[in-house]
């Protein structure tokens, strides 16, 4: 049984054998980089939140935890449910706005003995450095797009837990390890179970007077 089966959109991939993409694929490492890719998914999330009205950085904040969100879930996903880490490398993706886009990852990804270990280096220090880098042209604080990362891998923790509850000590083990990784240490802090990020993912100032609606594990809540 696939392991992704019934978690939802943001966990949903379909899966290819190598070679070149084929139309409407296209290679995900396009949207990876500081580039036209990237910079017209930002501007497209800047339309649709409102206009120029609306700040880049938070249009690039937006931006990026969905970006973040659509890799991070079935990664973790494989790792908890097959012990497996895929590799983005040679991932491909459909550029489409709003919700989960389109995605396809390498058929049989290998299984790790150390899973963590693999993810962080596969996942966090792969698609997710990239992106982080590119994001910072944007004006887009570290400790903000971090927290992009925390709040995502949270995310998909809660999917995960909700969906598959006979996996909790798996994801538990996985995601505690993760959170004692450079990449995300410090960002979150966990009391009683519950999640709540240090940092704040800028989505409240999309609203006209700057005060919308902030997130439920939004540091300002």
């Amino acid at each position: 049984m696939n392991p992704l089966t019934g978690l939802g959109p943001f966990f949903a991939v379909d899966t290819h054998s190598a070679g070149e993409p084929a139309g409407p694929w296209r290679l995900l490492s396009e949207v990876l980089d500081d580039g036209p890719v990237l910079r017209d998914r930002v501007a497209q999330n800047r339309a649709a939140l409102g206009g120029d009205f609306v700040e880049l950085r938070v249009a690039a904040s937006i931006a990026h935890l969905g970006l973040a969100a659509r890799i991070i879930s079935p990664a973790l996903g494989l790792a908890v449910g097959a012990g497996a880490v895929p590799d983005y490398s040679t991932a491909w993706w459909q550029p489409k706005l709003g919700g989960a886009f389109p995605l396809s990852l390498a058929e049989n990804p290998p299984v790790e003995s150390e899973v963590a270990g693999a993810f962080a280096a596969r996942v966090l220090r792969g698609p997710l450095a990239r992106l982080d880098q590119a994001m910072a042209r944007f004006s887009l604080a570290r400790n903000v797009r971090r927290g992009n990362v925390a709040s995502a891998l949270n995310g998909a923790v809660t999917v995960l837990r909700s969906e598959r509850p006979e996996w909790t000590e798996r994801v538990a083990g996985i995601v505690s390890a993760l959170e004692e990784t450079p990449e995300l240490a410090g960002t979150a802090t966990r009391e009683n179970g519950r999640f709540r990020r240090r940092s704040c993912c800028l989505f409240y100032r999309a609203a006209p007077d700057r005060d919308g609606p902030k997130c439920g594990d939004c540091v300002l809540v």
